[in-house]
């Protein structure tokens, strides 16, 4: 029993179980056209790890099966997948809801001009990295020029009805600047869409607050010894057992580039895949077993019970 697993019991929960699939997470490779310094992944232009075709007919055939309420598309750079829009495409004939996890600025990619109009046409959602109103902030995590993209981006969004017309759902999400909880999510969604609109008449849907992970790219660039040890202290010290329903853990399974299932995007990064004795890999995926695994956790998990709790879909609390 890991420090994170004493914590729960203490709560009063003897080991966290899933409680169905509600959703389907699809990692589709670590490519990207960005090198974060938040990135749990380390994804980047030097990465090479991307989701095949006959990978993506085991997740439609898993899809058809368990028939989860969310398609969750994320990467890296989901857009950099040749596959994408055939991928979507399938979903969609399926009956499938389906949402992207975009960082705006895959959309000026060589080759991927229409893809905002083929989201559009397809009703996907999309959830947005937008760490901050401030572009000082945004360029320190993201890099120069990011933030002026991931205006443009949003503006041709919303021209195109997402954040703006019913059923164009564009969430934006936010990311600490370094080793510190996310604030009050109302109050800073507030913030946003003051400063946001204001700046450059911008709209969106709903903010995203999503808590910085002890592991990856951040953990690199976040120092060591104390500067670790204290920012652990500080998610330890927040832990809220009112967090532990809404983990998103317990209501999705999590599948790798190469099919390898998962409890969620952050166990990919530690190469912590489900339990032994389910279907490791989506080629057996069998939704009676994997909806009442027991969750694999470490003390990276402190990270989304922290506070008001994080996790993909936000704020748990």
């Amino acid at each position: 029993m890991n420090e994170f697993e004493r914590k729960v019991e203490e709560s009063g929960t003897y080991g966290l179980r899933c409680r169905g699939l509600d959703i389907i997470q699809v990692n589709l490779g670590l490519v990207c056209n960005q090198s974060c310094s938040h990135c749990h992944l380390s994804a980047g232009p030097g990465r090479t790890e991307a989701m095949g075709r006959e990978t993506m007919e085991y997740v439609l055939s898993a899809v058809r099966r368990a028939r989860p309420a969310l398609v969750d598309l994320t990467g890296g750079a989901p857009e950099l997948n040749p596959y994408l829009t055939r991928f979507i495409t399938a979903l969609k004939d399926e009956g499938a809801d389906v949402q992207v996890r975009t960082n705006l600025t895959a959309l000026f990619e060589p080759g991927l001009e229409g893809l905002p109009e083929f989201y559009r046409e397809h009703g996907v959602r999309l959830v947005a990295s937008m760490p901050c109103y401030l572009e000082e902030n945004v360029r320190a995590q993201r890099g120069t020029g990011v933030y002026e993209k991931s205006v443009e981006a949003i503006r041709r969004l919303n021209a195109l009805g997402y954040g703006v017309a019913h059923g164009l759902q564009l969430d934006l999400v936010y990311n600490p600047g370094g080793a510190f909880l996310p604030p009050d999510n109302v109050k800073l969604e507030e913030d946003y869409r003051r400063e946001l609109g204001r700046r450059f008449g911008l709209s969106f849907t709903h903010l995203i607050t999503i808590a910085n992970m002890p592991i990856g790219r951040f953990w690199r660039n976040a120092g060591a010894g104390d500067a670790h040890t204290e920012y652990m202290r500080l998610l330890m010290g927040s832990f809220n057992k009112d967090t532990l329903d809404g983990l998103m853990c317990r209501h999705q399974v999590c599948v790798s580039w190469d099919g390898t299932l998962y409890d969620c995007d952050f166990n990919i990064a530690l190469g912590m895949p489900v339990e032994q004795g389910v279907p490791g890999h989506i080629s057996g995926f069998d939704p009676d077993m994997l909806a009442g695994r027991r969750v694999i956790t470490g003390e990276h998990c402190f990270g989304c019970t922290a506070g008001c709790g994080s996790s993909c879909r936000g704020a748990l609390v």
